[in-house]
């Protein structure tokens, strides 16, 4: 079956939408999402890896983690739960950071709303949205190898879903 990946950018809005299909109830895709042990397994496109140090999946809730690279490079993120639907939405405010959380100074931030749902074949839809504030920032993405590096990350989520 298909992924029907799709990564559309809208400059003048300052979005990105991200659509992704997966093999897998909502149920199992949800805590794939939701899990830290489960999401270390595919956020990071390989070889990167990544770590969490805090997960409070709760709203006004934190998520602090790095993508590790090759040689130990470590680029920290920041979200922060607005809002979740237990099992079919979850908002985030996003921004990059240093090890303990404190935000770059004037660095980047973002909003995201994903949504999960069911579709036939017991298969599930993911719908994101990525709102940043400044135009130069979806520059960043649109330009940096953000859709190239969420294909990956999503396939590696492929993965884990098929031997979980």
């Amino acid at each position: 079956m298909t992924n029907n990946f799709v990564f559309e950018t809208d400059l003048a809005a300052k979005k990105i939408h991200i659509s992704r299909e997966f093999n897998a109830p909502v149920e199992k895709v949800w805590r794939a999402w939701t899990e830290p042990d489960l999401i270390e397994k595919w956020i990071a496109p390989k070889p990167w890896t990544a770590e969490t140090k805090i997960m409070d999946f709760t709203v006004g809730g934190i998520w602090l983690y790095a993508m590790v690279g090759t040689e130990g490079q470590r680029y920290w993120v920041y979200a922060e739960f607005t809002a979740i639907e237990n099992g079919s939405a979850i908002s985030a405010t996003g921004m990059f950071c240093d090890a303990d959380g404190n935000p770059v100074a004037d660095g980047p931030k973002s909003y995201r709303d994903t949504k999960f749902s069911s579709i036939d074949g017991n298969r599930t839809k993911v719908d994101s949205v990525i709102t940043f504030e400044e135009e130069s920032t979806i520059k960043m993405f649109a330009d940096g190898g953000f859709k190239e590096g969420t294909a990956a990350s999503l396939n590696n989520l492929d993965e884990l879903l098929a031997s979980e």
